[in-house]
C-alpha cells in the first residue's frame, strides 16, 4: 500500500499530512510527539491502509512541512487542536478514530474531550489522558523509590522544568547536531533501566541533556527503531525548522490546563484505548501507575494493552502495537 503526500492550507495554518488507503475508507488521524514526524507512523499507515481504513498522519505544527511559528504561543494545545479541527473538516468524513503518542496524545485525547461528535475512538500511546498542564501537576506521580525528594525533586520531569527555566539553552543544545540527537534519541527499550532513574531526572542538575558528555554524542544508529535513512529525515526537518517549535510545546502549561478545564465534563464515553510501555521510564506507567490513573478515571469504555518496548512504541515494535491497533478497530 503506497503512502501519499498531500498538503491542506487555511488562512491560519498549512498542514502536510502522509496518508494510505482508500479515501471511502473509515478515518484515522495519528498525532506524532517531540520530535517526530508523519513518518513515525510509517508502519501504522501502510498496515491500516492496508486493512482499508484512510489512514492521515500530519506533521504537527513546528515540525516537517507544517507551519512553523516564532512564538511560544502558537503552540498551545488550543491552537493545535484548531489545526486538528480544520484538517478533519477537509476529509470529509462526520467521524474519526484519532491516536496519538507522546505529544501527539494530548492532541487526541482533548479532541476527544472538546469534539467528541468528531471522535469515534480514541487512542493513546505511553501517555495518559490529562498530560500537558505543568510538570509541577505530575509530581504526585513519581515512584519516590526510584527517585528520592532530597535527590531527584522533579524525579523523571525535571526535563520539563529545564524548558521553562533555560529554554535558550535547550534549544541551542539541540539544534547543534539534530542527527547526533535523532541517533541518540531513537533507541528501543532497555529492560536493565527498570528502577533506575531516568536521564531525563538530572537535567537542570546536569544544565542539559548532554553538558555532561560535552556535547550530543555520536552514538551508532538502533536500526531496530529507524534506518539510516529515516533518521536523516528526522534530522532534516528539524535542522531546518529548529527546536524552537518542538520545545515550545512543553511552555504553555497554564493555557493547555485552562483549555482542558474548559471542558465541564472530563469523561469520555466513546471507545478508547491506552497502550504501556513497559520500558518507557518518562511516561512511566509500570513502576509509577498512578501516572494512569486518571485515564482509567476518565475512559467509560477503555481497553488497555502493554507492550514490553521503549517509548518509541510505533517504530520499535510496529507489529504488535498493529495487531493490538487492528484487535481493537475490529471491536469497536
Amino acid at each position: 500500500m503506497d503512502i501519499k503526500e498531500n498538503f491542506f492550507e487555511t488562512t491560519r495554518h498549512r498542514s502536510f499530512y502522509l496518508s494510505s488507503g482508500p479515501e471511502e475508507g473509515e478515518l484515522v488521524i495519528m498525532a506524532h510527539g517531540w520530535p517526530e514526524l508523519s513518518l513515525s507512523w510509517r508502519h501504522q499507515l501502510k498496515f491500516l491502509g492496508e486493512l482499508g481504513y484512510h489512514a492521515i498522519a500530519p506533521d504537527m505544527r513546528g515540525y516537517g512541512r507544517s507551519s512553523v511559528y516564532k512564538n511560544h504561543e502558537a503552540y498551545s494545545q488550543r491552537e493545535i487542536n484548531l489545526d486538528m479541527v480544520e484538517l478533519f473538516n477537509s476529509l470529509g468524513k462526520d467521524r474519526a478514530i484519532w491516536i496519538g503518542h507522546d505529544w501527539g496524545s494530548p492532541v487526541a485525547w482533548n479532541m476527544a474531550l472538546h469534539h467528541p461528535d468528531k471522535v469515534r475512538a480514541v487512542g493513546s500511546l505511553c501517555v495518559p489522558f490529562g498530560f500537558g498542564g505543568h510538570p509541577e501537576s505530575l509530581m504526585d506521580t513519581v515512584n519516590r523509590e526510584i527517585y528520592p525528594t532530597d535527590k531527584f525533586p522533579a524525579g523523571q520531569w525535571d526535563y520539563q522544568f529545564y524548558y521553562y527555566e533555560n529554554f535558550d539553552a535547550a534549544q541551542k543544545e539541540m539544534d547543534e547536531d539534530p542527527y547526533k540527537l535523532v541517533k541518540a534519541l531513537f533507541t528501543k527499550g532497555d529492560p536493565l533501566g527498570q528502577g533506575l532513574p531516568a536521564i531525563t531526572s538530572q537535567v537542570r542538575k546536569n544544565r542539559g541533556w548532554f553538558a555532561e558528555f560535552g556535547g550530543v554524542p555520536d552514538l551508532p544508529i538502533d536500526e531496530e527503531v529507524i534506518s539510516e535513512e529515516e533518521a536523516r529525515v528526522f534530522a532534516k526537518y528539524l535542522s531546518e525548522n529548529t527546536f524552537f517549535g518542538p520545545n515550545s510545546w512543553y511552555v504553555n502549561s497554564e493555557e493547555n490546563q485552562q483549555f482542558r478545564d474548559s471542558v465541564k465534563d472530563q469523561t469520555l464515553d466513546m471507545p478508547s484505548l491506552f497502550v504501556h510501555a513497559t520500558y518507557d521510564y518518562v511516561c512511566d506507567t509500570t513502576s509509577s501507575p498512578k501516572f494512569a490513573a486518571s485515564t482509567n478515571k476518565a475512559c467509560k469504555n477503555l481497553t488497555e494493552k502493554r507492550i514490553d518496548c521503549g517509548h518509541w512504541m510505533a517504530q520499535e515494535k510496529p507489529g504488535e502495537l498493529n495487531l493490538i491497533l487492528k484487535d481493537w478497530l475490529s471491536e469497536i
